[in-house]
């Protein structure tokens, strides 16, 4: 049930968060320089074509994305990113995806108002899994994500002599509540000399720092996530133990009670590794299949359906 744990390398998750001239995009495509110095950037432009303002500062690709700015939209860009092999993805911004026209908001009001009773809740249980998926597919996407946000200023009211009274506590991203803990780290930029401070930061590199964004950043980003363990070159030698150790199995009961056991580790290989590991052992299933009798490998097919994998 349990296992040591170990910090694996990983791909960065990284918002950046601040008001308009804050200068998000032009520190999203710094760090990116730095992330991946070789690589390919590509950037989602929500902006109406200022994603190319910044074309001389380095080599990147730009998709537009006008309305409507649906989280279906954004996860069929997310997804052409990784399947065109880029390094690092900008989606500039995300907070489209939340206050824009066609976004989470503007679906919560169509949902209710399509609703006879109007219910407001109602229509949340629809759209928010619309919210979620596009969360997992930034989160999950296999490349290195950075994703800017506008900022807006929150209050919150306290008393004062019996009277309640708004104080400024920050700034909060135009986006869902508690959305900015799913990042690895978020910075804050602010207007006056573009100096970002992290609100959140996993890697522990910014703690208590106010700096200008550079290529610098992103390169202090990148050893920091180089620095685990690599889990491509843990799956393969995980693969190579488990294609010895089913060799080694000669009935096929046993085989299907091997792969029981040792779901959850199977379950940490990369999808290529898995997939591997299935066909190893479907090979030495024909196998063990061929080796038996007719009738008991009738039998063994017939109640392969109510078998676990493989």
């Amino acid at each position: 049930m349990f296992r040591k744990a170990e910090r694996k390398q990983a791909k960065l998750r990284l918002a950046i968060c601040g008001p308009a001239g804050s200068g998000k995009t032009y520190s999203a495509l710094l760090i990116a320089q730095g992330l991946a110095p070789e690589g390919k950037i590509a950037l989602i432009d929500t902006e109406r074509g200022s994603g190319e303002l910044y074309a001389q500062l380095t080599n990147y690709d730009v998709a537009a994305l006008d309305p409507p700015f649906t989280p279906n939209r954004y996860m069929e860009l997310i997804a052409a990113a990784e399947q065109a092999r880029y390094d690092v993805l900008i989606i500039d911004s995300l907070s489209h995806a939340w206050s824009g026209e066609g976004g989470v908001l503007d679906l919560h009001d169509k949902a209710t108002s399509a609703n006879r009773s109007g219910n407001s809740f109602a229509a949340w249980r629809e759209v928010t899994p619309k919210h979620n998926a596009l969360v997992n597919a930034v989160i999950g996407a296999n490349l290195h994500v950075i994703v800017t946000m506008r900022t807006k200023t929150a209050y919150d009211l306290v008393d004062d002599n019996g009277k309640k009274k708004p104080i400024k506590i920050g700034l909060a991203p135009v986006q869902r509540d508690g959305v900015e803990y799913e990042f690895t780290t978020v910075l804050d930029v602010a207007v006056d000399n573009h100096i970002a401070t992290a609100s959140k930061d996993r890697t522990r590199l910014f703690d208590g720092e106010h700096f200008v964004p550079s290529v610098t950043t992103g390169q202090k980003l990148r050893e920091w996530l180089m620095t685990g363990k690599d889990p491509s070159a843990t799956s393969r030698k995980l693969l190579r133990s488990f294609k010895v150790a089913v060799g080694r199995i000669d009935e096929l009961r046993e085989l299907q009670v091997w792969w029981r056991q040792h779901d959850a580790d199977i379950a940490t290989l990369t999808p290529n590794d898995k997939l591997g590991l299935t066909i190893h052992c479907a090979k030495r299933k024909q196998e063990l299949l061929q080796g038996l009798p007719h009738d008991t490998a009738t039998h063994q097919r017939k109640g392969n359906g109510q078998e676990h994998h493989p």
